[in-house]
C-alpha cells in the first residue's frame, strides 16, 4: 500500500469514527430529552479535518507526515461542538459523556474553569472512539467542544482574532478580548439565574 492509499484508508476510518461519535451524542441527548422532558443542546456541529489541515498540523509541530504521528499527535481530526442553552446543561452534557460505555476518555480540559489568556472558555474533552472493522477493534481520537451560545458566539470571535494575528496577539488586543470575555461569562450567569426563575414559575402552573 502506498502512502495516498494509507492516507485515504486512514481518512475513511475517521469517517467511521465520526459518524459513531454523531451517532452516540444524538442518543443520549435524546434519552436525556426523554426522561427531564427539556432538550438541554442548541445545535450540534460536527466536522473532518481534511489532509492539507492535518499535514499543516504536524508541520507546526515539526513532525513527520506519517499515520502514527496523525494518531498520537493530531487529536482534532475528528471534531464536534455541542452547543448548550445554560452553563449548567454543558456540565450535564460532560457528565453524560464520561459515563458513555461506547466512547473512553483520554484527557480532559475544563476552560470553563479554567480560562484561556484572551478568556476563551469551553469545555473539551479528547475522547477514542472505537470504529469495529471485519476483524478487530481500532480506537481513533476525537475532540469534542461542549459550550453555551453566548461562549460559541466568544469563540467565534477569538478563533478569528487569532488566524488575523497568526498567534502572535498584541497585548492590548488580548486586554480587551479578556475584558470583554468576561462580560459573556457574565451575560451566561444571567442567563442561568432567569431559567431559573421560569423554571420556578413552571412548577407553579
Amino acid at each position: 500500500m502506498n502512502k495516498t492509499e494509507e492516507m485515504d484508508e486512514l481518512i475513511q476510518k475517521y469517517q467511521y469514527a465520526k459518524q459513531m461519535l454523531e451517532t452516540e451524542i444524538d442518543i443520549m441527548i435524546k434519552e436525556f430529552s426523554y426522561k427531564h422532558h427539556y432538550n438541554p443542546v442548541e445545535h450540534v456541529k460536527s466536522r473532518l479535518k481534511d489532509e492539507r489541515s492535518i499535514q499543516e498540523k504536524l508541520d507546526r509541530k515539526h513532525l513527520a507526515h506519517t499515520k502514527k504521528n496523525i494518531i498520537n499527535e493530531v487529536e482534532d481530526v475528528v471534531g464536534i461542538r455541542i452547543v448548550c442553552s445554560f452553563l449548567t446543561d454543558v456540565y450535564d452534557i460532560v457528565g453524560m459523556l464520561i459515563q458513555s460505555k461506547n466512547i473512553l476518555i483520554k484527557e480532559r480540559k475544563d476552560y470553563i474553569t479554567n480560562p484561556k489568556e484572551t478568556g476563551y472558555s469551553s469545555y473539551h474533552l479528547i475522547v477514542l472512539v472505537p470504529i469495529y472493522l471485519q476483524n478487530k477493534i481500532e480506537y481513533l481520537p476525537a475532540e469534542i467542544q461542549i459550550r453555551t451560545v453566548a461562549m460559541d458566539f466568544w469563540a467565534s470571535l477569538d478563533h478569528k482574532i487569532q488566524y488575523k494575528f497568526n498567534d502572535d496577539i498584541p497585548q492590548e488586543v488580548k486586554n480587551k478580548m479578556y475584558d470583554y470575555s468576561l462580560t459573556i461569562k457574565e451575560l451566561d450567569k444571567k442567563m442561568l439565574s432567569l431559567n431559573e426563575i421560569v423554571e420556578k414559575y413552571k412548577k407553579k402552573l
